[in-house]
Order: structure tokens, then sequence, then C-alpha cells
């Protein structure tokens, strides 16, 4: 019951005093973290209906969040009415519904309804808390998502926010057994449109560590520019996915799936920050996500202009801070002075060092003679034979990844695109045709594999043109990520269960939508194939670009075992 417990000092620690609650015996024990907190005031009335609109009134006297707790079954739908209209009138309100664990829901136990959601349309948001809590990283998801309750509940514009809480037997403590609160429970803190500069000089020291991380994000040339005039007057190191949409040349780091391959641990360390600021939504590299998590900064401050969820990617977030990135940057840049950009040289230095070398890796790797034709080469030479000014898609699952490890072109107009909200391959032709119809003067090019493309081909299923369109399509005739991912390429059912084999080719598709055809299946092929594929007189076209998936899985370990031993 910890993690439990831990809820009434996660409260309190975010400024709530006042907690409302209602009797009953699947919520004791919320009942008893709040009513034995000291820092906290509790207050039992027994008609939940009565007991939210009192709330509701002290939050609104108040003007901070207050905490409700109920029991299982139909108490939290008394709630309702005095939630709609804290909802209505922005009033915080943080809600714990006591409930059964999932496995009695609809099986006709007593006091048992569907929880989950309870408010519908008219809370801000709703959680629900981890049913077993004794795993490490079910502690911290327990934590974190009260802490993300608290934050949603008290951001413009306040509201109502739920978190359900499934209980199971045994409720009560032995007679006589104390109840403990961690005092270094985790918290996340936020500040909604905080003045940067002087906030942050009154509370922080600025670092000499500093690591920003790029997310996705669309392409900002104000943003770009904050960023560039940021690492410039602190001395941080800019590291970015390809799909940032953040130019090397501010300078920024996009080898980092190649530096952190190295299991080195001296030079491991040596990478990690003090302060790790970061911005945009998701990432793609694995590699960095897994590094940031287990050498984690001080202090993580996540830059967010609006209201909405913050995720924890790394579990180190510290604080939220809603203010425009660039904004942001271009304050706080001000707080540093030329002795400390001096001391932050030294931690840059080993970041572009690798960096270097990270470049050189891979412009010699695939320098190297006599390779088989591989699907990894390939889309190496055709990424960097994108056209000037290109809108790039790049679908899911390989074509990503093999771009956030070459990185994107320099010395082009090239923006990036890719659907990483949830990764799915299912959309992604889709998502560039909208894009050519969208912005019919601009070149449109999509990079993906087989299983995407076969997967969403009624994508040219209309009758509008898209002469701006190209699709260079590699197809090893089956999902070839599974080859190259530990664990299905173990398995001996990789063929048949989970590479997809498939026999089909892109030449009926595009003659039923009319689109030029360039199949090509060697180096010198696609080589004479490129620079009339990408001309603007071709019109919308299909490139198809056969290769082996065992042979590029093969020549994917070389390189994995090549960057190992550059990087030892």
């Amino acid at each position: 019951m910890q993690a439990v417990y831990n809820i009434a000092e996660i409260c309190a620690q975010h400024g709530i005093t006042d907690v409302v609650l209602s009797p009953g015996s699947r919520s004791a024990p919320l009942t008893l973290a709040f009513a034995r907190h000291p820092d906290l005031t509790v207050r039992v009335v027994p008609d939940e209906r009565a007991a939210a609109f009192i709330a509701l009134g002290m939050a609104q006297a108040q003007r901070r969040a207050v905490a409700l707790v109920c029991t299982s079954g139909t108490a939290g739908l008394n709630y309702a009415p005095a939630v709609a209209e804290a909802f209505f009138q922005q009033i915080p309100l943080v809600i714990f519904t006591a409930d059964r664990p999932p496995e009695w829901i609809d099986q006709l136990d007593g006091q048992t309804i569907r929880q989950r959601n309870l408010y519908g349309a008219h809370a801000k948001g709703e959680f629900e808390f981890p049913v077993d809590t004794s795993h490490a990283d079910a502690k911290w998801h327990s934590a974190r998502i009260v802490n993300e309750a608290i934050n949603l509940a008290q951001a413009a514009p306040a509201g109502p926010v739920q978190v359900n809480v499934p209980l199971r037997e045994p409720f009560y403590p032995k007679a006589g057994e104390e109840i403990g609160y961690e005092k270094d429970v985790k918290i996340i803190h936020e500040d909604a449109n905080a003045p940067s500069n002087t906030f942050y000089a009154d509370v922080h020291r600025p670092e000499k560590h500093i690591l920003i991380v790029v997310g996705q994000h669309i392409y900002d040339a104000h943003l770009i520019k904050a960023v560039k005039h940021f690492a410039h007057q602190s001395g941080a190191i800019v590291v970015v996915d390809s799909i940032s949409n953040i130019p090397s040349d501010v300078p920024a780091i996009m080898f980092q799936d190649i530096i952190l391959s190295s299991a080195n641990e001296e030079f491991r360390k040596s990478l990690q920050p003090s302060l790790l600021i970061t911005f945009g939504k998701s990432l793609i590299s694995k590699a960095l996500k897994i590094y940031l998590r287990n050498y984690p900064a001080q202090q993580h401050w996540h830059l967010q202009p609006h209201s909405g969820q913050v995720a924890d990617v790394f579990r180190s977030l510290t604080q939220v801070i809603r203010t425009n990135p660039a904004h942001f940057l271009g304050d706080f840049a001000h707080e540093f002075t030329q002795e400390l950009r001096v001391e932050a040289m030294s931690y840059g230095k080993i970041w572009r060092s690798a960096s270097r070398q990270a470049a050189e890796f891979i412009s010699s790797f695939f320098q190297v003679e006599d390779q088989p034709f591989n699907e990894f080469s390939a889309f190496r030479h055709a990424l960097a034979n994108v056209p000037d000014n290109t809108a790039l898609h790049l679908a899911n699952s390989m074509a990503v990844r093999y771009a956030n490890i070459l990185g994107i072109p320099q010395g082009k107009q090239i923006e990036v695109f890719a659907n990483r909200g949830t990764s799915g391959i299912d959309g992604c032709t889709s998502t560039a045709v909208g894009a050519a119809l969208a912005q019919p003067g601009r070149p449109v090019v999509l990079l993906t594999g087989d299983v995407a493309f076969f997967y969403d081909r009624n994508a040219f299923w209309h009758n509008y043109p898209t002469p701006n369109l190209r699709v260079v399509l590699f197809n090893n005739h089956g999902g070839g990520i599974f080859r190259i991912i530990d664990g299905p390429r173990q398995q001996p059912e990789l063929d048949e269960f989970f590479e997809t084999r498939q026999a089909l080719t892109a030449e009926n598709t595009a003659k039923d939508f009319r689109l030029r055809y360039f199949p090509v299946s060697s180096f010198e092929e696609l080589e004479a194939a490129l620079p009339v594929f990408f001309a603007a007189e071709t019109g919308a076209a299909i490139l198809e670009v056969f290769t082996d998936s065992k042979t590029n899985a093969a020549f994917f370990e070389e390189y994995r075992a090549a960057v190992k031993h550059a990087f030892s």
C-alpha cells in the first residue's frame, strides 16, 4: 500500500491542504493515508453529492485544488453534478475514486460499476492508478500519474480530474501499525507561463553541462534561431532526431544512435548532463532514451507552451515550464557569462568530437567495396538525392529509423514528417498523399517499406492528381525490421508469423492509379533511375527498390558490429 499512502504526500507537497471524503470500506487505504497526514485537513461529509459541492466551494474560495475521496460504486457518480459545475466554472478538483480491481468489474460483485472515465466530457482528464505497485516501474508510474493529475487540474483552464484507484484486500493495517510517507516521493512541479529569465536567475545557478533534446517538431525558423543563439551563449549541446527539424548547423548532434552504442563506461559517463532541457514530441532514438534513463540529469526541464499532459520520457522530470521554447531560450541565454561558457566547453567538446567521429564512421562504412545490394545502402543513396525544398515523409518502421541513423541531408530545405504519435504503419502513405494535395507546388517524397505501402494502398484511390508526389518503396517482401531487432529474429516462427512474407510488387498499383513506375534491383539501376524519378516533369511516380531480407539483415549486423568497434 506504500504507493497509495504516497498519494497523500504528493498532494501535500503540491500545496493541497484540504480533503473532503465520504466514508466507505473500499476507500479505507485512501482514507487512512489522508486522515493521518499531518499537513492535511480532512473533512468528512457522508452524502457524496453534498461533499462534492462543499469541496467545490472551498476550492473556489481558496483558488487552489481540493481533493475528494470516495468509495467504489455509485458513490463516485454522486459527485457528477458538482464535477460538471466545477468544469464549467474552471475550478480545480482532484477526485480519488476507490474501485474494485479490474478482474471483478462486470462480475456482479457488490458496489462495482464501470468507473473509468466516470465523468466523461465534464472532466479535464482521468487517470487509472496501477493495481499492483510492487515493481519499481509501477511505483514510479503511480507517483507520476498523481503528479500529472494535480498539475492538469490546476493548469489553465483549471478543472476537475479523476484518479481511479483499484484496490485489493486487505485494506486495513494491523492494529498499531504505522502508516509511513516517503518524503522523497517523486514530485513534478509545473509553472504556468513563468517568466523564464528572472525566475530561474533567482532559483537556479546556470549549469555548465546542459543538454537540449528536441523531439518531433514542425520546422520553425524562429525556434532554430533561438536554439542556435542559446547554444552559443550557454555552451549547451543540442541533440535532435531526424523528425526534430533542427538543422546540424545549429550546431546539433544528429548521430546519437552511433555515439551511444559505445560500451565504454567512462565515455558514457562523460556525456551525462547536469541539466536536461527538452521540448517537442516523441523521439525515435531508443538509444538516447535508454541512455538518459540510465544516466539521468540532476534537473530536467520540459518546455511546453500549452496545457495538457507532459510525458516523463526519461523518468527524471523535475520542472514543467509552460512557455514558448524560443522565448524561453532567448531569455535564459542572458544568464550565461563568458566564464560559464568557457567552463562548458569541455563538456561540449566531448559531444562534438564524438559527433565528428560518428560522421566519419558513417562515410567510411558505406564506402566499402563489393558490398551486396542492400536496403540500408540504397536508402542512404535515395535520401541523399531528395530534392531541395522537399516535404519528406518517413514511414514506420525501418524507414524512419534508417533516416535517424544517417541524418537528414544538409544544405537543402527539407522538412521532415512522420506518423510518430502512434508509430503505426497504417496511414503513412495516405499522410504523404494528403501533403501532396495540400501543397501542389512543393515536392513531396515518401520513403517507405513494402508492408506499410501495401497496407495503405488505397491512399491512391481517388480522382485528384498528385504530380508532385514521389514514393520510394523498399520492397524486401516482408517486414524486414523483425530480422534486425532482438527477440523475433531468434524465433523459429520468424518467417511465417513475424516477417509478414508477401510476394507483391507495386507495378500493378502504379498501373491502376496511373503512376510512373521505376523498378530497380542494383546500385547501377538505382543510380540511373534517381535523377529521372525525381525530375519535376516525371509526375507522380513510384521507385521500387527490390532487396533481399536476409541480405539486408546480414549487412545491418555488419554495421552494428562495426559501430561498436568504432566506439569501443
